[in-house]
């Protein structure tokens, strides 16, 4: 290989990094992959796995920089060392594309089946894996470069973001095979640019329908107000600030009151207390919530304890306007490091970064909460960028969804927009509203074609108050799950399997 393939790689990274918030520059999704596709054309699996990795280690660099002001400011690790775990987040995350491109150059070199063609099931089968691998990371896939898309996004209540993702990577292949078609004067390959054009032009006409349908808001309608307090994390868990951040909750929840919400919703760990057990602390929130008359959702810390040890939790707590506890969800998928540090004695130096604590517990199940305006799904944090958790919360009953969370550890970075624009596809598969509140911002009102309909400034108090409809129907994803994936894994497996098993005697190629 030549230094020129190295930098065709490379282009292709940087052009996917600039696809993403914050530059959402979307349409450079539709040909970021054609430098690669030009670099690894010909190429044996050997050297294709090693050019998708370079561009997989740009992107994922360029991508989530930001760990490392989470590492550096709240795990208190050295900036040197939190380079070097990036540095290997990166690379381990670039497997995720050297792994399709290996497959397809493998696939090409043995059985002559054009890598244009299998690129977009292999991509989409690693996306697949990637999302529960290791407790799983589909961190900005590549169909949530489209978020801002409206028409592209609408057949993910199909398919789910992956379909968007394998509509990508094939639109990709054919613009790459049309410019080497040109560039050497090759036959026109009129099978696959037919194929590509009418998926493509399906899946628009299709996205065109569903937004004519879900941007009227039909059905029963909820006021909400998010309450974006502010409270930045030098201080958030800090005894002598606490009766100031409920100054601050207060003040911004009474404000919001008077356009007379049903639901308020606090960000996660808002209360920087045990709400349950902390009965002072109860008193001033149902003064507050007596006050607002409406219902409250908040995030605390929580524990149960089975009378030898005590388990804690990150948790959602539905309190009525005269104080009662009414319900609880207990946060199912922590964040690793973040919430709880795996393989400790492997990592003596790498901290939980969520100060206050021990160890979080997982949550054991996917519980909506009840008030009389509705049921709804409560994501805390991450959870939102997990699609078939999500989906669970709907086919459980879930006729809207809540996501709370506490970016403040990204800082000002890339880390909100990205966080944000995966949850509008999370309201597009599952054709529920999401009303996201955010300790820091972004917080934001998205609408179920996941148009977001009002949104946040990052580190700025704020109240947001909207409208949202509810919506019990069941769309396809929500039903089915991520059969769109699953299919495109296994059927990867399936001609991998075939092309090893068919090529033993042959000179390898690896």
């Amino acid at each position: 290989m030549k230094v020129k393939d190295y930098l065709l790689a490379s282009l292709s990274g940087l052009l996917l990094i600039l696809s993403f918030p914050q530059w959402d520059l979307f349409i450079l999704a539709w040909v970021s992959l054609v430098p690669l596709l030009y670099a690894v054309r010909g190429r044996d699996a050997a050297q294709g796995c090693i050019l998708g990795a370079v561009t997989g280690l740009v992107f994922n660099l360029g991508l989530i920089y930001w760990v490392t002001v989470s590492m550096t400011t709240y795990g208190k690790m050295p900036a040197a060392l939190s380079l070097v775990v990036l540095v290997l987040l990166a690379a381990y995350l670039s497997l995720f594309i050297a792994a399709p491109v290996w497959c397809s150059c493998y696939v090409e070199r043995r059985r002559g089946i054009a890598l244009t063609a299998t690129l977009p099931f292999f991509w989409t089968a690693s996306e697949y894996v990637k999302s529960w691998f290791l407790t799983g990371f589909p961190w900005e896939n590549l169909g949530y470069s489209q978020f801002l898309a409206l028409p592209v996004i609408q057949i993910a209540d199909l398919t789910g973001v992956y379909g968007i993702s394998f509509l990508l990577v094939l639109v990709n292949g054919v613009i790459f095979v049309l410019l080497e078609t040109f560039a050497l004067k090759k036959t026109v390959p009129y099978k696959l640019i037919v194929v590509t054009v009418l998926l493509l032009a399906a899946s628009l006409l299709y996205g065109r329908a569903r937004l004519e349908r879900f941007d009227r808001q039909e059905g029963e309608k909820l006021t909400v107000a998010l309450i974006q307090g502010n409270i930045t994390q030098d201080v958030k868990w800090d005894p002598s600030f606490l009766d100031e951040t409920m100054t601050i909750y207060s003040r911004l929840t009474l404000a919001a009151a008077a356009e007379k919400p049903a639901l308020v919703i606090w960000p996660e760990a808002s209360t920087p207390f045990f709400f349950q057990s902390e009965k002072t602390y109860q008193e001033k929130v149902a003064a507050i919530m007596r006050r607002a008359g409406s219902y409250l959702l908040l995030g605390s810390p929580a524990w149960d304890s089975d009378g030898e040890e005590r388990y804690y939790f990150n948790s959602a707590f539905l309190v009525s306007p005269d104080g009662t506890i009414t319900g609880r969800y207990d946060k199912m998928h922590l964040v690793p490091y973040g919430e709880y540090v795996p393989l400790k004695p492997l990592f003596p130096f790498i901290e939980k970064m969520v100060v206050g604590i021990g160890d979080f517990s997982s949550g054991s199940e996917v519980k909506n909460l009840h008030f009389p305006g509705g049921t709804f799904g409560t994501l805390i944090c991450y959870e939102i960028i997990f699609p078939d958790l999500v989906r669970r919360f709907a086919k459980n009953g879930a006729e809207f969804l809540v996501n709370i969370t506490n970016d403040a550890w990204f800082g000002s970075t890339a880390a909100p927009y990205q966080h944000l624009s995966m949850a509008a596809l999370r309201a597009v598969e599952n054709r529920r509203c999401v009303a996201r509140a955010a300790n820091t911002g972004i917080s934001a009102i998205i609408a179920a074609s996941g148009r977001i309909t009002q949104q946040s400034k990052l580190f700025t108090p704020a109240s947001l108050t909207g409208i949202i409809s509810l919506n019990r129907e069941m769309t396809f994803y929500t039903q089915r799950g991520d059969i769109f994936a699953l299919l495109c894994t296994l059927l990867s497996c399936a001609v991998v399997g075939i092309t090893f098993i068919t090529a033993r005697g042959r000179p390898k190629q690896f």
